[in-house]
């Protein structure tokens, strides 16, 4: 679970801005609080609205940016690649910053990073109890000694993982993440106890996944649906209970030589399932409209085509091809394996404009079926949107809806509309329409635009 997210000096964020999943005051939908992990709860859901350009899309691009740091990085060596706030000459030369406060494997942690474009200034990973912080690790390049890991060198009692240990720590890149080298050079198959090294790091591998508007949350599909008889059954449900008119969806085999994708990045898919250490490895990319679905069975290539099937009048399955299905079916399709992970518990999915080719039904829905399905699980399901209907205590608590504005510096700033004094009952649309909380756009006056308009015309 994400407990809390801030970020400093990155795209449109200038001064230190956070988001929060920790519960406000408010009592009501207890159900949409997890379990406490050490004293502390997490929110199951938040939307994030504001006007166009405002800084939704950048807080979800930070955070996959941090994400990126963790999981990837960059080469030894090479310049750390982002964009820093760009209206205020200052920033220029300031360092930036984010931070993440997690609950993984039964705890609390804090982990952040300061960075410029050449290195990693500071970094730190703490464990959180409801009384103090334990320090696990600290990097910090302005003091003598850069490295304070005493908490990992006492977890680790023999010499040889100390020595181990204090190497890593010494050899780590200037613009790597010492979080991402003690994974990369396998301390953990090398020490007795690193244990909440791992279990952040698997939190940001595994755990938390961001989405943007034209990605498609592959897992279901790489999944083996045809021989799944629980995944079908649930692709086939939910299908027909978001009333796509499809029946079902199945996988029919193809030849290589039709599928239409270029030689080279046949070659490269070919390759990466060839190497995969997955004895059943698959990939899966759209082409032309289409959604194709490409296996290694032990040294063979496998490649499948999604169809969708449909009933005609006679009760009989007709085959579709995914391009003949409309962008909103297609967009359901995607979310569905998603909405089984979010249900199976444990995953953390930051989505940027989920609701594109969905009706607003749909995505009130998609929400209120998350919130009503987990209540023992611990998954999160946050997104950016511009879908106001949204906008509703009946399905939100105040504390799950943020807005992003712009100052008048051109920074984004984030505020809930917990700080806001909102009776329980009032539905809250309207006033966000009205620009009650700010994050609506600032429209100009259209008669002072160059472009010659017919004022009377306008006005009828």
């Amino acid at each position: 679970m994400l407990i809390r997210y801030s970020v400093e000096n990155f795209l449109s964020f200038n001064q230190r801005a956070q988001f929060s999943m920790i519960p406000g005051k408010g009592s009501l939908k207890a159900n949409h609080r997890s379990p406490a992990v050490g004293g502390v709860k997490a929110l199951k859901a938040s939307i994030i609205l504001g006007a166009n350009a405002s800084g939704k899309s950048n807080l979800i691009k930070a955070i996959a940016f941090g994400r990126m740091m963790v999981v990837r990085g960059f080469a030894a060596n090479q310049i750390i690649v982002y964009p820093k706030f760009k209206l205020d000459s200052d920033a220029v030369n300031r360092n930036s910053r984010m931070e993440f406060e997690i609950q993984a494997g039964g705890k609390n942690y804090a982990y952040g990073f300061v960075f410029n474009s050449t290195s990693i200034v500071e970094e730190w990973l703490f464990e959180l109890t409801s009384r103090s912080e334990k320090a696990i690790f600290e990097r910090d390049t302005t003091r003598p000694e850069k490295y304070n890991i005493d908490a990992l060198l006492k977890n680790n009692g023999k010499d040889e993982d100390k020595q181990f240990l204090r190497f890593t720590a010494k050899g780590t890149p200037d613009n790597q993440l010492f979080l991402r080298e003690l994974i990369v050079r396998k301390v953990a198959d090398n020490v007795e106890n690193i244990k909440d090294v791992t279990t952040v790091y698997n939190w940001f591998l595994n755990t938390l996944k961001v989405i943007f508007p034209e990605d498609r949350y592959k897992f279901g599909l790489e999944s083996e649906i045809d021989d799944n008889e629980r995944l079908n059954t649930i692709y086939n449900e939910l299908l027909k209970y978001f009333g796509t008119g499809v029946s079902g969806i199945c996988m029919e085999d193809v030849e290589a030589d039709s599928v239409k994708i270029p030689d080279f990045m046949l070659a490269g898919v070919k390759e990466k399932l060839l190497n995969s250490q997955t004895e059943n490895a698959r990939s899966v990319f759209g082409i032309n409209g289409s959604t194709y679905v490409i296996s290694r069975i032990g040294n063979d290539i496998r490649f499948q085509k999604l169809m969708t099937k449909h009933l005609n009048n006679e009760g009989n399955e007709v085959l579709f091809e995914s391009k003949d299905e409309s962008d909103g079916t297609n967009r359901i399709i995607d979310l569905i394996p998603l909405m089984i992970d979010l249900i199976e518990g444990n995953n953390v999915f930051i989505i940027d404009e989920m609701e594109r080719s969905l009706h607003p039904n749909l995505i009130y829905d998609i929400f209120d079926l998350f919130l009503e399905s987990t209540a023992s699980t611990g998954s999160q399901l946050i997104i950016a949107t511009h879908e106001s209907s949204l906008l509703t205590q009946k399905l939100f608590r105040k504390d799950e809806i943020w807005f992003v504005v712009k100052n008048d510096g051109g920074a984004s700033q984030l505020h809930s509309l917990e700080d806001y004094n909102v009776r329980f009952d009032k539905e809250i649309r309207k006033d966000y329409l009205l620009g009650r909380f700010k994050a609506i756009p600032r429209i100009g006056n259209r008669y002072e635009l160059s472009i010659k308009l017919d004022k009377d015309a306008t006005r009828e």
